[in-house]
């Protein structure tokens, strides 16, 4: 059993709620395999605690942390510098403490792309990409994949405001290739016409509302490759549907082995146990 010491070196999860969570026991697995004196814990932090907690753990034995829902957007205020992609993207997935200073990363994006190719087989290049949701995740992924040549990048938010703000914001910073969608009927099915990839970049469908999709399964066609970055469980309404519709699916455990594996190497300057990490995503998926 694991012991820590006066030398250990801890990594938070921080984000509300975290009951649904893999990140810890994937982590440590990696530590453990690997002989490295670190230990993951998941910390529930509300808005209001937030900078309380994270300029805590500054001062203690924290070698960084992960940053989830609903803290993405907010971490930013609390750190001393942030990563060039991160700054860009306008979220923080990681932290890094270093010399009594916090520098703030992301690495969703680049983890969904690596495991839309493993899974699927593409790149973003020269494909059309349909998001729903507006959040941390989504500006992650949506920068992402301008920045690595999407031919298009459609944003379906039920803020429509947002949506509109985050396209004008990817097509001034990174390229012109952003469009908001009306979160309608026609215009969803529209945009999902036109669409190669769909994505959901929200928590809906997540444990314990597993019976709800983030857009009509009208939008599904047999053609369409569907990613969820929802991962509890592995096998989502929206994923199950789209295999009944004949389309392929991406689960989202790919992204979380991939961005975590980024994370990993940004925490202790070591390259991840991949295999490691995929192995224990597959014992602990539920679904």
């Amino acid at each position: 059993m694991f012991s820590p010491t006066v030398h250990t070196r801890f990594i938070a999860l921080l984000g509300n709620p975290l009951g649904h969570s893999i990140s810890p026991p994937m982590h440590n697995r990696v530590f453990e395999k690997l002989g490295m004196d670190y230990c993951y814990l998941p910390i529930e932090v509300t808005a209001e605690d937030l900078g309380t907690i994270f300029a805590a753990m500054k001062k203690m034995n924290f070698a960084g942390c992960n940053v989830t829902i609903p803290h993405k957007l907010a971490i930013m205020a609390h750190l001393d510098e942030l990563d060039d992609l991160a700054e860009t993207i306008g979220a923080v997935n990681t932290v890094r403490f270093q010399n009594g200073r916090s520098k703030g990363f992301n690495t969703d994006g680049e983890g969904f792309i690596r495991s839309l190719q493993e899974e699927s087989g593409i790149t973003p290049k020269g494909h059309r990409f349909l998001l729903f949701g507006c959040g941390g995740a989504t500006r992650a992924i949506a920068m992402t994949l301008a920045a690595h040549g999407a031919e298009r990048v459609m944003l379906c938010n039920r803020t429509e405001a947002k949506a509109e703000a985050l396209a004008e914001e990817i097509n001034r910073r990174v390229r012109p290739c952003a469009a908001s969608i009306a979160c309608k009927g026609k215009a969803q099915l529209t945009a999902a016409g036109e669409a190669d990839i769909l994505v959901n970049t929200t928590s809906i469908g997540m444990h314990p509302n597993e019976d709800v999709m983030p857009f009509p399964e009208a939008c599904i066609e047999a053609r369409h490759i569907v990613a969820d970055i929802v991962y509890n469980p592995w096998m989502t309404k929206l994923l199950s549907t789209a295999e009944e519709r004949g389309a392929k699916a991406v689960h989202g455990l790919g992204m979380l082995v991939w961005q975590g594996a980024a994370a990993f190497k940004i925490f202790t300057g070591r390259e991840a146990d991949v295999a490691a990490m995929k192995e224990e995503v597959a014992k602990l998926r539920k679904g």
